[in-house]
């Protein structure tokens, strides 16, 4: 962007531990002599390394190249999509590592699917597509709101009654966790950096189910990005294209003050702040891009 009952059984997802609650020294059970906690940490680090997930991305534009060539790096198994059929994906392919399938094959092949396609696109995808995909898989959206530039006017949106993910998920008919939405795809492929480099910064996650954020907010620490909560579903506005934290690259702890300082009901006042902000935004793109509607 949802929780995975095999993903959080499996010891990739326990890389957090690492060997905080190791002691100085441990017996090791198969071959009788100690390891310390530096030896301990290196080789639950090979086993986190040999766990990885399949990973199914709908949507092979900008992100979701990115996302892929990132995963399959990383050593994920990852299926890729499009609108226009797996013939049509050989130079993603030969570019990222991954798979071109449809989009059915792709919703059904992951412990983790991503959803990123055009927020017009979203009411054209099969209403069937994730029938028979179990509950527990997560699915991520990474869609972003562009009424002038591509998506046309979407009357909940304008009036602010839902948030842009809370939309996708109404047509989806699934929960989801938005992430993503708010990176430039060169900084998302190239800017990962490990856990402590001053140069980390920050990506906000949202969405309702507790395991499933926290799920997929190890995915993005995986990638190279502190994950920082962002509360619920309908709280995502506040990472939404208009407000202070849409594509700034923040470190974590700025990114969480500002999610703080914009507190969790959206005033009317924020929303015709952010859309105006947005709109801004757009023009400058559609002056150097050109409209992407029709």
């Amino acid at each position: 962007m949802l929780a995975n009952a095999r993903g959080l059984q499996s010891p990739r997802n326990r890389r957090s531990t690492q060997a905080d609650n190791v002691p100085e020294k441990s017996i090791c059970p198969v071959r009788l002599f100690t390891w310390t906690r530096p030896q301990v940490a290196a080789a639950q680090q090979v086993i986190y390394f040999t766990f990885k997930m399949k990973i199914g991305i709908i949507g092979a534009g900008h992100i979701g190249s990115a996302l892929a060539g990132r995963f399959t790096s990383l050593g994920h198994s990852v299926q890729i999509a499009n609108s226009r059929g797996p013939e049509t994906l050989q130079d993603v392919a030969k570019k990222t590592g991954a798979t071109p399938v449809t989009a059915q094959e792709a919703a059904h092949y992951g412990e983790v699917i991503v959803v990123t396609i055009p927020l017009k696109s979203i009411p054209d995808l099969p209403k069937d597509l994730f029938e028979g995909v179990p509950a527990n898989v997560p699915v991520i959206d990474t869609s972003n709101y562009y009424p002038q530039l591509r998506d046309g006017q979407i009357p909940e949106l304008e009036t602010g009654d839902l948030t842009e993910s809370e939309w996708v998920q109404q047509h989806l008919g699934r929960p989801v966790v938005k992430v993503f939405n708010n990176i430039h795809s060169e900084h998302l492929a190239n800017s990962g950096k490990p856990a402590g480099d001053p140069a980390r910064f920050g990506l906000p996650v949202a969405g309702d189910d507790a395991a499933a954020k926290q799920q997929v907010m190890k995915l993005v620490e995986e990638l190279g990005f502190d994950a920082v909560d962002d509360g619920s579903l309908h709280e995502s506005w506040r990472q939404q294209p208009g407000s202070p934290v849409y594509g700034t690259d923040l470190p974590a702890d700025k990114l969480q003050q500002q999610l703080a300082d914009l507190g969790t009901e959206r005033t009317e006042a924020q929303h015709a702040e952010f859309l105006a902000n947005h709109a801004e935004l757009e023009k400058k793109m559609i002056a150097q891009y050109g409209s992407q509607r029709g």
